[in-house]
């Protein structure tokens, strides 16, 4: 998009994960949070794009898409009109 336009990313990781150390028995506790993940769920919009023509938004998030391991889908506001 070449500082053109906007894009906002309309997930934000919320949801602590822990994990235990290696070599440690069973019991004693949950572990330590190691960091935090966003939850998606069917139908979430992760991404707006806003400033930029039709066609260059929908070659930006198809490469966006291409680097998260879920499936996407590409859609245009209802009252969207071309300039």
């Amino acid at each position: 998009m070449n500082r053109e336009g906007q894009i906002w990313i309309r997930v934000f990781p919320v949801k602590p994960f822990t994990a235990k150390p290696l070599d440690t028995r069973m019991g004693k506790g949950k572990g330590d949070p190691q960091g935090f993940v966003a939850p998606i769920t069917p139908g979430r919009i992760l991404f707006e794009a806003e400033g930029v023509s039709l066609a260059t938004a929908k070659e930006a998030m198809r490469l966006a898409a291409n680097k998260l391991p879920v499936a996407t889908k590409f859609v245009v506001r209802r009252d969207y009109v071309e300039e």
